[in-house]
């Protein structure tokens, strides 16, 4: 069975982007899909405060909220990522999100192979900053990207007018649910980050200066 999450990272609850997240885990389970909702609304999600401990030991030392989303995002097939637009970007609470994700680059990408979807709202504009700084996140960690929905809203519910994002949520979930099944795995070298990968085989790490040539 595949299993979907999906994650509101507004700061308000039943927004438009609860909205959209909803649909598109209604998508999901039309397709065969198990599902889950989580929102950022009501959990105590505290900012990485740069000790880089988890890089060592490849868990997170903040007590938080984030310790039982650890267990969702590593339990899922495919993560779709609902966020309001806040200047020009994804909000504080999917930013908050994705920094302490780091713990899951260690002791090798743990979230690779698993399916991306990206759903962004905004009053009108910044959409596709927004949605451009979750396909690195799905690069830079080796899942697959599906695609985006984009849309426009402001006032709270205001999404339910914007019919085409609607029905994309919707088809979006089936979506993520299809590439899920496909069962794509990168092979095994792409474990570890390039940085990684450069440092262990040749001693160098990322940001070394080259010696100037004489």
């Amino acid at each position: 069975m595949v299993n979907i999450l999906g994650i509101s990272c507004s700061p308000r609850r039943r927004g438009n982007t609860e909205i959209l997240i909803g649909e598109a885990l209604a998508g999901a389970r039309e397709a065969g899909a198990e599902t889950e909702l989580l929102t950022l609304h009501d959990k105590d999600i505290r900012p990485c405060d740069g000790c880089f401990t988890c890089t060592k030991t490849g868990e997170c030392k903040i007590d938080d909220d984030m310790q039982s989303i650890y267990d969702k995002l590593l339990a899922a097939d495919g993560i779709i990522f609902g966020t309001p637009v806040y200047f020009w970007s994804a909000s504080a609470q999917a930013k908050i999100l994705l920094d302490r994700a780091l713990a899951l680059r260690y002791p090798h990408l743990r979230l690779a192979n698993k399916v991306g979807g990206i759903i962004a709202i905004a009053e009108r504009t910044g959409l596709m900053n927004t949605a451009m700084l979750l396909y690195t996140y799905f690069a830079r960690n080796h899942m697959l990207a599906s695609d985006e929905v984009c849309a426009l809203a402001a006032e709270k519910g205001e999404v339910r007018q914007d019919k085409y994002a609607m029905k994309a949520s919707w088809e979006l979930g089936g979506l993520v649910v299809a590439l899920a099944r496909t069962g794509f795995q990168y092979p095994q070298e792409y474990n570890t980050p390039l940085y990684t990968r450069v440092n262990r085989k040749y001693g160098i790490k990322f940001g070394a200066v080259m010696p100037s040539a004489e």
